[in-house]
């Protein structure tokens, strides 16, 4: 096996570990303990998370949106299905993103490969949800007005 390979085992291996695993009913509410274990395994800000599921879901982990392309986002961060063929290959079939921690861990994944690409910047959280540079930027100041009526960014 390459060197390359090992860190996506490790992370199939751990989306399969916790869709395996019960997960606690404070796990789906901002301020739970798995968007602190998501972020931190994935080095990305938990708030910056917590502000994406409160965006997308308001935080629901059962919630599904049908787009107007066909697409359907799942979960509490709303993980699109043009992911699911990428996440099926880690082990992760469509139905376990309606698991609260399970979706958490993968919109951490998300956002640190956006983080990879873009830096630390709200290009990067912008790109979590579009590439498009108008919808990116749209994104991104959604997700900073979340996290100023909270009080945690100014």
């Amino acid at each position: 096996m390459r060197a390359g390979c090992a860190p996506w085992l490790w992370f199939a291996m751990l989306l399969t570990a916790l869709y395996i695993a019960p997960v606690r009913a404070d796990d789906a509410v901002p301020g739970s303990a798995c968007f602190e274990r998501a972020a931190g395994y994935q080095g990305v800000n938990p708030q910056i998370l917590r502000a994406i599921a409160w965006y997308e879901s308001k935080g629901n982990p059962a919630a599904v949106h049908r787009n107007a392309d066909g697409s359907i986002d799942v979960g509490q961060t709303q993980i699109n299905s043009v992911h699911f063929g990428e996440l099926r290959r880690y082990g992760v079939p469509p139905g376990a993103l309606k698991d609260a921690c399970v979706n958490i861990y993968v919109a951490a994944w998300m956002l640190k490969r956006k983080m990879v690409r873009y830096g630390n910047t709200w290009q990067a959280i912008g790109a979590y949800h579009s590439e498009t540079p108008r919808l990116r930027d749209e994104y991104a100041r959604n997700i900073h007005a979340v996290l100023v009526s909270w009080g945690v960014h100014e």
